[in-house]
């Protein structure tokens, strides 16, 4: 499906350079001289970006851009403005318009990376809208997690997931703490064949041995101090459906060989009694810890990993899918407005800039509370990046940046820091260089005689 832009400017010059930027992308220009034909072609059909002329024959596109906003709330627009109009401009961004361009256009590129991240943004505004229909149809009780996953790290996970889940077997997920692996968990638990049937969340880090031990097997009235009734544990109550133990290196080494008996033999006794009962679960573990190094360091049993290591899945730290910041942003900037019944937003480029550009040490977690204060504190209008309160997480570290005992001469250290810099950079924008060039300021084509000097490309 082709990408829909009305172009509305009365001066010939301008639409023939959008022609010629437009014309070997699968995009459909619609050109207006004036605000007359903009609204005829505006009510034609949708558009996922508009470009106005400030100063039409018949009106302005500031007035233009109210009377689409009121019809399509979420409508995208960049306005083309002289320099003598900027703050008009400035003052449109902050009541809703994407971004505005200065004329003359004298770097195509700062024109192209400003009309990609409107359509990036449009289509994000899109699959959250698909997304709220399909949770409406289905008349679930939360909004997904899971949007996007553009980046290549997320569309890996994701591939790793549609394979996964609906092969019944046991599935272990590693990644930091916030990055979204209960979500993947979700994720799997509804592609697999279980679906209908609970999906079971234990967290083993916030029980103690004893606790923990009750919850998984249950116990018998008088079993202990306080067992007042008889109770079903967590391994009867996941028959048939799913056990998500979370945290799962902070278990026991007792209760890691008892997991490992269950496995085995899918039996188990309540604490209290020596009848034997059945059960049939499928097992997902998940750690912010790596498994295999808790394995070898002997605090997690050597049987029960590889018992337990039959599909391994990577979720990549925030800081790792910057493509993916932008639509989750929105998404949660979406759930918080419906949850607190307010209309805050849209993001403006330079809070989606200072969004992306954070180090994020809590992950998608940090991103969410970010957003939620935001929509919390201000009353209404577009977020601009004084309201995101990101304490800390711009304290990006370079990785490999650390710095030597000895003193090394300014051209080595220099060719150090650009060579991790850039690295860094094409890590981020998963090598595709133009963003590298979008998220450095430095031209694509000036971008290659650091690559060459540093061999950035050819590791």
């Amino acid at each position: 499906m082709k990408t829909r832009i009305l172009l509305v400017d009365d001066e010939a010059s301008a639409r023939l350079l959008f022609e010629e930027l437009f014309h070997d992308k699968p995009v459909e220009l619609v050109s207006a001289i004036n605000a007359t034909e903009a609204r005829q072609a505006f009510h034609s059909g949708d558009f996922n970006l508009a470009i106005l002329d400030q100063r039409l024959p018949d009106g302005n596109g500031l007035d233009l851009f109210t009377e689409m906003r009121r019809e399509r709330p979420r409508q995208m627009a960049v306005l083309i403005t002289g320099h003598a109009d900027v703050r008009d401009a400035v003052r449109a961004v902050r009541e809703g318009l994407f971004d505005y361009l200065t004329k003359p256009f004298h770097n195509l590129e700062e024109l192209e990376a400003v009309i990609d991240k409107a359509l990036e943004m449009d289509q994000a505004y899109r699959e959250i809208a698909r997304l709220r229909r399909t949770l409406e149809d289905e008349k679930q009780g939360q909004f997904p997690a899971i949007v996007g996953g553009r980046s290549a790290a997320m569309e890996r996970l994701l591939h790793q997931v549609q394979q996964a889940g609906p092969l019944d077997t046991t599935v272990v997920i590693e990644g930091e703490s916030g990055s979204g692996k209960e979500m993947i968990v979700k994720q799997i638990h509804a592609v697999s064949g279980r679906s209908k049937e609970p999906l079971v969340e234990v967290n083993c880090g916030a029980l103690s041995e004893s606790l923990l031990e009750a919850a998984l097997f249950g116990f018998e009235k008088g079993s202990f101090t306080g067992a007042n009734k008889t109770t079903a544990g967590y391994f009867e109550g996941a028959d048939g459906g799913t056990l998500f133990l979370d945290e799962i290196t902070d278990m026991s080494p007792k209760l890691q060989v008892s997991l490992l008996r269950v496995l085995q033999e899918r039996t188990f006794a309540r604490i209290g009694s020596t009848v034997q009962r059945t059960t049939d679960f499928r097992l997902i573990c998940a750690s912010n810890k790596p498994l295999e190094p808790e394995m070898k360091e002997g605090r997690f049993r050597e049987d029960l990993y590889y018992r337990i290591n039959v599909v391994n899945i990577q979720v990549p730290p925030l800081r790792q899918r910057q493509r993916d910041i932008m639509p989750l942003a929105l998404s949660f900037l979406d759930h918080f407005n419906h949850k607190f019944g307010k209309d805050v937003g849209p993001f403006t480029p330079q809070a989606i800039a200072a969004l992306e550009n954070a180090y994020w040490p809590g992950n998608v977690r940090e991103l969410q509370n970010v957003v939620e204060r935001a929509v919390v504190i201000k009353t209404e209008g577009p977020i601009i990046p004084e309201d995101l309160s990101m304490s800390g997480t711009n304290d990006r570290p370079l990785e490999g940046a650390a710095q030597s005992a000895t003193p090394l001469p300014y051209r080595e250290a220099r060719d150090r820091f650009e060579l991790c810099y850039f690295e860094n950079l094409l890590k981020i924008a998963d090598g595709n260089v133009s963003e590298v060039a979008r998220l450095s300021g430095i031209s694509r084509q000036n971008l290659y005689p650091y690559f060459n000097r540093l061999g950035v490309l050819k590791k």
